[in-house]
């Protein structure tokens, strides 16, 4: 039966019961919009929106559009709805995306009048957007004179999406990608850079920006979907009422044809810039195939099987080639198969490599596949990657995005496409026939040579460093810009100026906000959510238990307290967590043991976690976790596999553990200009307490150094064995440590679960650390130069731990910064991509932050300036209520059941308890102005801050100049 309001009609509908939904499709009669809803029995409904863009050119249009359509509608002609709404709800998430084909607005909220609230805006936003032509010139790009005021100045280029995008091709990751997509694909839009070339985004014009919006952004052309437990017809009445009666049908089609098919591979050498002296050994060396189709659910699911036969673990055939190969150091970041396009890519190759090695990598790749091809994989090996793709599919995440909305995304690409978009969410039809199939041992085998070995569309490409690549850029950007400069008239100079001049005034405007809908502070439910475990005793040692939905999954840890260890182990212990369940145990070589892992295990890692003490921030305690995760039918094995790997671990493998750090350092090196602000926020806060200072020495950029010095010297003679030594010392302090359990499953099979978890009860022998260790003060000013193109600026100050009273105004007080002053001077009139402000009760550190900011001394200032504003401007009470809003929404944001177990089990155990985050929280709602001018008066006096610049070679002579003193990576 029909659920439908009368504007739709039903098309298909399925129970999808490994995950518990319903998913319907509807079409709405009239325009032909899809609707895809996925009823749920969840209070945290998701709503998302998606129209196909495909560009054909590299100037970023459908990514700023994106952008600009979020400034401002019919309805609500306000300058910034989207972020204005930000802060006017409790939503568990809001956001928009650009992808390669298509342009997706999604939010989610678990409270009905919010979400209500957020629909109506999102509706108006995508359907009937005002397109300031001032809008694109802040999101986009614009001329404007290096002194705003004065046309004798230099000529530069702004735009929030303009800086963003240089950013983004600061990572050679993001190039990778880019420059490999282009040759694999000559003629359709995945040829171009749907985000932006920074050297094209400048040719957009305002007027294909509002063509492209005209002949995209329309009902035809969209595709709604829903998930939770709000019926079909209640969101279809709000589309039919607030957007859809009002559209006609649009005559074109969008869509992405197939590509033209190469006959014969292509080899191609390109470079990207890398501002180091020494270029030796940072060549890419990648292949690319072109698949089939991604509407195909069989094909799709074929080809991540075989990738993962192929890539899943390092005693795979592929992989196992790309980390033992001596030609480069790492696996390609780009490893994997790709299936977010029409056509699904599979990539393989390495990095930290050398341009003349790429003919002989070539042929080491192409071989392993021959051998694949002609000689099968042993079933077993098969299974166990089969066995992976139903542990993801069943598995219930939303610890990152919504566990709905990552529903919704694996659904769009089918839908994008017009294909099965229901098919790619229930997949256990096709897996039982893949289960079938892989019996013959000629499938993989006879897959491998059609899909890989026989398929001529393939892309070899060399990407090779140039240290002067960027600077000849820089030239040819500012050599572009004086040829302009010199080609304007007195008129078109006052016209720079003049647009300058209003944007500026439009970004100084006061709009009014209260046109838009908003919830209050009487909307948030008086207490935290809880989730209980129960505690039980397991040969002496502690048990933590919690029963939750798992869908047939069970998660367990051992967690151990952290002994007193030498600096050196502590150094070494960040690599000690990754190395442990990479490496061999008893008789059995690494190699078996991955293979022993991907048979019974979804996860197993380690890592340590430390936190402050709630009531004082110079006492720091610490654990590591052995974390692990299996279908409920694989628990035993899990056990089996852990206990082994606490007993057993062999660290005498020593060019495995040499392999693990090269790959590490490729990674952490890869992350920096991504996370950049963070890394920037770690560094400035360092120096305040050793709880700060630890997380700068392990996961910042001081650790980054560090693991950088460590595999310089790797090879200089004992200094490998040394290391192996250094970690079987690591280990067996561990394991003589204080240790408890934590196990989350469904209630049926838990107290079976525990008697299972019984050999891993040892005695301790170790206490734990002295959580008073010394540590010395101070201020730092420092300066990180990476290879960037953009800078992440950072300001700290010493504050208060968790259970303070000052600690809710303070976790309030980033929140009101953000919303009324840093967003609009950092972002808006700055040109960053991000901008803000936050209180790390863990370590006691209020956070100042930018991200991929053309700028480095004027945020500096607007940072110290936001609090002059706070001092000295008047203020409303609405603005504080709109920043308790934001804390509260993040207290609050649901995780997947079992994380929300994790989260309750780690917050309590250092001392964060059900009851102290509900008194934090209640303290949260109880703020008031004054509250938030007195802890930035006591706390946040600008002689006493601390700060980090991460920037490129382009930023050094400023943040020199600027008093910070380098240090190097």
């Amino acid at each position: 039966m029909s659920n439908s309001h009368p504007a739709f009609e039903l098309v298909t509908s399925a129970e999808i019961e490994s995950l518990g939904v319903r998913v319907e499709e509807y079409r709405h009669i009239k325009t032909g919009a899809q609707h895809l809803h996925i009823a749920a029995d969840n209070p945290e409904n998701v709503f998302l929106v998606a129209l196909r863009t495909v560009p054909q050119d590299s100037t970023g249009v459908a990514h700023i559009l994106e952008h600009t359509a979020l400034c401002g509608s019919e309805k609500y002609p306000v300058r910034d709805p989207f972020f204005t709404m930000i802060r006017r709800s409790l939503n568990t998430f809001m956001n928009a995306f650009t992808s390669s084909d298509w342009t997706a607005y999604p939010f989610a909220s678990q409270n009905r009048k919010d979400f209500n609230n957020l629909l109506d805006v999102y509706l108006d936003a995508v359907f009937f957007s005002r397109l300031d032509p001032l809008d694109f010139a802040q999101e986009g790009h614009r001329l404007e004179f290096a002194e705003m005021d004065n046309p004798d100045s230099e000529l530069v280029y702004k735009g929030v999406v303009y800086n963003e995008m240089k950013g983004a091709m600061s990572s050679v990751g993001s190039q990778l990608w880019q420059t490999l997509s282009k040759y694999l694909f000559p003629s359709t839009t995945y040829h171009y850079n749907s985000g932006g070339d920074p050297a094209d985004i400048p040719k957009l014009t305002y007027e294909q920006l509002v063509d492209f919006y005209r002949s995209h952004y329309h009902p035809s052309n969209a595709i709604f979907m829903t998930f939770g437990d709000i019926p079909a017809a209640e969101h279809q009445a709000v589309f039919e009422e607030k957007a859809l009666h009002k559209f006609e049908p649009l005559q074109e089609t969008i869509s992405v044809g197939r590509e033209d098919r190469y006959l014969a591979p292509l080899r191609v050498e390109e470079h990207y810039p890398l501002n180091e002296e020494s270029l030796e050994k940072k060549t890419h060396i990648v292949l690319g195939w072109l698949l089939g189709d991604v509407t195909n659910l069989e094909d799709v699911l074929t080809a991540h099987l075989i990738s993962g036969v192929l890539l899943d673990n390092s005693a795979s055939p592929l992989m196992k080639l790309l980390e033992t190969t001596d030609l480069g150091t790492a696996p390609s970041p780009l490893v994997g198969l790709d299936d977010s396009q029409r056509e699904l890519v599979f990539v393989c190759g390495i990095e930290g490599s050398e341009r003349d090695r790429a003919d002989e990598l070539e042929k080491q790749i192409l071989a392993v596949l021959e051998e694949v091809a002609e000689k099968g994989l042993p079933y077993e090996q098969v299974a166990a990657s089969l066995h992976q793709l139903e542990l993801h599919q069943r598995e219930i995440t939303g610890d990152g995005y919504p566990y709905g909305l990552q529903l919704i995304l694996t659904a769009l690409t089918g839908a994008t496409h017009r294909g099965d978009a229901i098919g790619l969410l229930n997949i256990d039809p096709t897996l039982e026939k893949l289960r079938e199939q892989i019996k013959d041992p000629r499938f993989i085998a006879d897959k491998v040579r059609q899909l890989l070995v026989e398929n001529q569309h393939r892309v070899r490409l060399v990407l090779t460093p140039d240290n002067k690549l960027a600077e000849r850029r820089e030239a040819e950007e500012k050599a572009r810009l004086a040829a302009i400069k010199a080609g304007l008239d007195e008129n078109e100079k006052q016209r720079i100026v003049q647009t300058a001049r209003a944007l500026q005034e439009r970004q100084q405007q006061e709009d009014d906000i209260s046109i838009l809908p908003k919830v209050g502070v009487e909307d948030i439910p008086p207490q935290l959510p809880e989730v209980e475990g129960e505690e039980v005793s397991l040969s002496d040692r502690k048990l933590t238990r919690y029963s939750t939905g798992t869908n047939g999954l069970v998660y367990q840890q051992l967690i151990c307290a952290l002994p007193e260890f030498s600096e050196e182990e502590k150094q070494l212990l960040p690599y000690y967590c990754q190395i442990l369940c990479e490496v061999g145990l008893g008789n059995k070589d690494y190699l078996e043991v991955q293979q022993w892992q991907t048979r019974v295990a979804g996860a197993l890692h380690g890592y340590t976690s430390s936190r402050t003490a709630i009531d004082n921030l110079q006492q720091l305690s610490g654990h590591f976790v052995l974390s692990g995760k299996a279908l409920a039918r694989n628990q035993a094995a899990l056990t089996e596999l852990m206990q082994a790997t606490v007993e057993e671990a062999r660290f005498d493998e020593l060019p495995r553990i040499k392999e693990l750090l090269l790959q590490t350092l490729a990674r952490r090196d890869q992350s920096v200009v991504g996370n950049g602000h963070a890394l920037a926020m770690a560094a400035a806060s360092a120096g305040y307490n050793r709880a700060a200072y630890e997380s700068h020495a392990s996961g910042g950029l001081l650790g980054l150094r560090q693991l950088k010095t460590l595999v310089r010297d790797i090879d200089r003679e004992q200094a490998l064995e040394n290391l192996a030594a250094t970690l079987r010392d690591i280990h067996n302090k561990i394991l003589k440590a204080e240790r408890q359990f934590l196990l989350i499953g469904e209630g049926d099979r838990l107290q079976d679960f525990s008697r299972v978890l019984a050999p891993l009860a040892a005695a301790p022998v170790l206490p734990a650390a002295d959580p008073n260790a010394p540590f010395d003060p101070r201020q730092t000013r420092e300066l990180w130069v990476a290879n960037s193109q953009v800078n992440f600026c950072a300001k700290a100050y010493a504050t208060v731990p968790f259970t303070h009273p000052d600690a809710a105004p303070l976790a309030v007080l980033g929140g009101f910064l953000r919303n009324g002053f840093l967003h609009r001077a950092i972002r808006e009139q700055g040109g960053a991509y991000g901008g803000g402000a936050s209180h790390d009760s863990n370590i006691g550190v209020f956070r100042f932050y930018s991200y991929r900011d053309p700028r480095m001394a004027g945020t500096l200032k607007d940072f110290d300036a936001s609090l002059q504003w706070l001092a000295e401007e008047p203020h409303k009470e609405e603005q504080v209520e709109e920043a308790i809003l934001g804390v509260v929404g993040a207290l609050d944001k649901p995780g997947s059941p079992a994380g929300e177990a994790k989260k309750a089990f780690h917050s309590a155990l250092y001392g964060r308890t059900h009851q102290v985050r509900q008194e934090f929280r209640r303290r949260v709602t109880e703020v008031r102005l004054e509250d938030l001018k007195r802890v930035a008066d006591t706390y946040l006096s600008p002689d006493r801050a601390s700060t980090a610049v991460v920037t490129g070679q382009a930023g050094r002579a400023e943040g020199l100049d600027l008093g910070l003193t380098e240090e190097k990576l």
